[in-house]
């Protein structure tokens, strides 16, 4: 990818840079005129193209179009975009590879050769998102849920250090290690690649949304499904438009008392309203340079938040600092820094690039802030979250009130559809059945319910009562300053005497091991136990849904009096249903204020007015008397943190405990699939696949298996979280043998596509709008005159009769967390095409690279504007074009009711590339690589 051969170097780029007594081979920018003026992240796409150009897939026009880019047109050019290296979690990377070990089978049936399939780029796989937090709140809490987390996912442990073993350029970080994105930014990102003597950007696509976080250090990536980062890693380029870029000025600086996550959730906000879906972000201006590394990071971090591609910072001196510290080697930090400068890549705050719209922040203007109760953006003034609490809770327990009206975003690009902001009603969003309340003094709904509690005493519960609160996800539990101001608050209240409340579930699950060791040397970790706060992991825990149960005493007085309770985590996504089966309200919140929440017990909490306990004189104690100084935090930081923690903490980061290194691993270049396994299955993706691929073909007389709203996310297609007892994939758990107890999540099982595909559409919050008010993956089954039915078991039943499937959505079809499973499960199940009014980025692309035609409805129009209720049979006829090798604008969807009349319109057709046609003409995009493996 990197050496000579593979540029045809027409601008004469190719040159030596020395950096001390080493040479290195690079491509110059300036040898290209117009680059000079791009912004950050163009010059690394700019660099990109210039070293790969090979006539063909990346040619010389293609790099004149980055050079003369056009800050205020649309994008219309394609590039192929190769990054040097992908990164993979654990439950993404699982079925990633599966099907590389699935293809050397395919290659070998199609009379190929086996070993040519391996990663071309290199490829790191970090183990951090199947830690449950089981138990909690205790000393053991941690050694005890590694120990159940081997238990549950011993196969898939084996599986994948076979794979370590079988495959070249793969590499995989061991579980209890950290969360992906810190073990990248702290080891992993070498920020200035040196591969065959070629220096160049480092750039990585990973299989997690929150991949960005590389993009607080220079290191421009995104997240992309598993299905183009397999593609990625066997060496296909990343097909996009060059984007717009807009620039995010940062003047000024933070008052006291506001985090790192409280800009983050504001940067969120204005985003999302100023419209960034499908462009780049990048931070620039004087203020850059007062943004520590960490708080860089957390701003990357939560860009699919924002809805932007990539939301990244320049190279600087305190990129440089940040190498030093977290004890990256002197020859590459001086490479880093030449490299830069060298190419025009480092940061320099009196020469501004052109952008194609601009943003502004005065850091001054930031207050304390959490968001919920569903959404990310949905940001809320802390001084204002007792008051939007009250007005939330209606929504989730009374009945018969009207609709609440929430604005959706202002319109933009593809997930949000450019027309007036609409009207989203909570039914529309899968809000839950409502129930009568009792109405409290203050006009909130109340419902105390005494608990009885055999290891917490006595106590009663409301609705808003905090059940979880949890210091967990990417975020931001690894930024010193916010985890290090929570330890020092949780010392504070300490010596004040105050207590968490006993109904709450308090979990610590640091981003790395580092964090611990700066806990320790700060002495403050005691402090956090005294709370609660064990150490129950070092994983994505609660953001991905990892909560573990709630207490059993707590589980069963919320379900029997159908309570409304909540969650406070300082996580980047709080979806309804993700974090925890028991919990309807989740906000995210900054890990200082996490432990405020956890002294507070219900968010119906006003920090200002309302004490949080009283101290040993009796006197009222509020969040404003335990929240640290800015002194006091930096001070800690300066004294507690070093560049040992980091040499130390990875010296052997691949070699695991003695639990990784006595896993019985099977060896040998294919693998032997065990049929009794639940975890680790051969998918069916290339069974009978010919040589050649068959024409495409118009879709006839297709029924529809869901009608979704606005806003279905990824996790209500394939949620990653608990597997509830009695739906099919549970039935098929039972029939294997396997125990309740031993369900797991479906984020542990997607190296296995029988529950996978039981699990598609199972979210137990989705609301298939053609029945009324039912939740959970149901649908109505046509071959059985329209009963209700398991979405599985009616796809079933429409597969025997050899009838296509479609699914009708909303606006913002599969936003959320880049889960392939969310479209490989749609193909399984049958479905050809879904019409929705608009789409996320990553799961349009995915639809494709699976097979599945993804289709708009016409400009303003929808399901229920064009009165399609679900009961009708479709069919889509225009498809057929793309035999002829070109894209159809448009196909034309006649949908005919029960009583005769019909609907038709044109919808329009999502495949935006000509790499994407491609892919869709071959049924997919590991069949297309598949067969140019072969001809190669």
């Amino acid at each position: 990818m990197s050496s000579k051969d593979s540029s045809q170097n027409s601008f004469d780029a190719r040159s030596t840079l020395k950096v001390g007594d080493k040479s290195y081979e690079i491509y110059r920018l300036d040898a290209v005129p117009g680059t000079e003026k791009l912004p950050y992240s163009l010059t690394v796409l700019a660099e990109n193209l210039l070293r790969t150009e090979d006539g063909a897939n990346i040619t010389k026009e293609h790099i004149e179009a980055i050079a003369n880019w056009d800050p205020k047109a649309e994008p219309s050019v394609e590039i192929q975009f190769t990054p040097a290296r992908v990164i993979m979690q654990d439950f993404t990377g699982v079925p990633c590879i599966v099907d590389l070990a699935t293809m050397r089978e395919a290659v070998a049936a199609l009379g190929g050769d086996p070993n040519k399939v391996n990663p071309l780029a290199p490829a790191d796989l970090v183990i951090d998102h199947s830690v449950i937090a089981d138990l909690f709140g205790r000393e053991d809490a941690f050694e005890r849920n590694v120990e159940i987390e081997y238990q549950r996912n011993g196969e898939r442990y084996q599986f994948l250090r076979w794979g370590q073993g079988a495959f070249n350029d793969f590499k995989v970080v061991p579980p209890g290690t950290g969360i992906v994105h810190q073990v990248n930014i702290e080891y992993l990102a070498s920020v200035v690649m040196n591969r065959d003597g070629v220096a160049y950007p480092d750039t990585c696509v990973g299989t997690d949304s929150h991949t960005t976080m590389e993009n607080g250090l220079g290191v421009l990536g995104w997240g992309v499904g598993g299905i183009e980062a397999e593609a990625a890693m066997l060496g296909q380029p990343v097909s996009m438009l060059i984007p717009r870029v807009v620039g995010f000025k940062l003047t000024g600086e933070r008052r006291p008392g506001v985090t790192a996550t409280d800009v983050v959730l504001t940067v969120t906000e204005m985003l999302r309203k100023h419209g960034v879906v499908g462009k780049f972000v990048e931070f620039y201006g004087n203020g850059v340079a007062e943004v520590p590394l960490a708080n860089r990071a957390t701003l990357g971090n939560m860009s699919p938040e924002f809805g932007s591609t990539a939301a990244i910072f320049p190279i600087d001196e305190v990129t440089i600092e940040y190498l030093k510290m977290t004890g990256r080697s002197d020859e590459q930090v001086a490479l880093v820094e030449a490299y830069a400068k060298e190419q025009g890549m480092w940061h320099d705050p009196q020469r501004e690039p052109e952008y194609s719209e601009y943003i502004e922040l005065d850091l001054a203007d930031v207050v304390p802030s959490i968001a919920g109760p569903k959404r990310p953006q949905d940001r809320i003034a802390l001084d204002d979250a007792k008051t939007a609490f009250r007005k939330d809770i209606h929504n989730y327990v009374e009945e018969n009130l009207p609709a609440p009206e929430t604005k959706l975003d202002e319109a933009v690009e593809e997930s949000f559809p450019a027309s007036d902001p609409a009207v989203l009603t909570f039914a529309d969003n899968g809000g839950e059945p409502a129930h009568s309340a009792a109405t409290g003094a203050e006009g909130r709904p109340t419902k105390p319910v005494k608990v009885s509690s055999p290891e917490r005493g006595e106590f009663v519960i409301d609705h808003g009562a905090v059940v979880i609160a949890a210091i967990t996800s990417c975020t931001n539990t690894s930024n010193p300053e916010v985890m290090l101001g929570a330890a020092l608050l949780a010392r504070n209240a300490v010596e004040k005497g105050l207590q968490s409340k006993p109904w709450v579930k308090t979990t610590l699950a640091p981003g790395s091991q580092v964090v611990t060791d700066y806990y320790e040397k700060a002495g403050l970790l005691p402090y956090l136990e005294k709370l609660g706060f064990y150490l129950v992991g070092y994983g994505c825990t609660t953001c991905i849904g990892n909560s573990g149960p709630l207490p059993d005493e707590i589980s069963k007085a919320v379900n029997d009096n159908d309570l409304s309770v909540t969650a406070v985590l300082s996580g980047n996504r709080n979806f309804e249903g993700r974090i925890n089966p028991d919990v309807k309200m989740n906000y995210l919140a900054s890990p200082p204020l996490v432990i405020a929440y956890a002294l507070a017990g219900t968010m119906d909490f006003d920090f200002e007015q309302d004490p949080l306990g009283t101290d040993a004189g009796g006197n009222p104690v509020f969040l404003k008397d335990i929240w640290p100084s800015q002194k006091d935090i930096n001070d800690t930081i300066a004294s507690a943190i070093n560049t040992e923690m980091f040499t130390k903490n990875y010296a052997d980061v691949f070699k695991g405990d003695d639990r990784w290194r006595n896993l019985p691993t099977p060896s040998g270049n294919t693998f032997e699939w065990d049929p009794n396994s639940t975890y680790v299955r051969k998918p069916p993706y290339f069974d009978g696949m010919p040589a050649e691929p068959e024409p495409v073909a118009d879709i006839k007389g297709a029924r529809v298996l869901a009608l979704l709203g606005d806003s279905v996310t990824t996790d209500h297609i394939s949620p990653a979280g608990s597997i509830k007892p009695g739906t099919p994939a549970a039935q098929y758990l039972d029939e294997h043998g396997v125990d309740r107890k031993d369900y797991n999540s479906y984020g542990s099982r997607r190296g296995n596509h029988e529950v996978m595909i039981r699990g598609t559409f199972a979210n137990i919050r989705l609301r298939n709008q053609l029945l009324d008010d039912v939740s959970g993956g149901y649908t109505r089954d046509f071959t059985k005159g329209g009963e209700q039915a398991f979405i599985y078991d009616a796809a079933q039943n429409y597969a025997a009769q050899g009838i296509p499937l479609v699914v009708l959505g909303g606006k913002e079809y599969g936003s959320g967390s880049s889960r392939d499973w969310a479209a490989k499960g749609t193909r399984l199940l049958g479905v050809r095409a879904v019409i929705a009014e608009s789409f996320e980025r990553i799961h349009r692309s995915n639809l494709i690279g699976m097979g599945v035609i993804p289709l708009q409805f016409p400009e303003g129009e929808s399901a229920a504007s064009l009165r399609l209720d679900g009961t009708e049979t479709y069919d889509i006829t225009g498809i057929e074009a793309l035999n002829d090798g070109t894209t159809p604008r448009t196909v034309h969807v006649k949908a005919a009711k029960e009583d005769g009349s019909a609907v038709e319109f044109d919808a329009v057709v999502r495949i935006d590339t000509p790499g994407e046609a491609d892919y869709y003409r071959n049924g997919g995009i590991l069949q297309y690589v598949l067969r140019n493996m072969l001809k190669s």
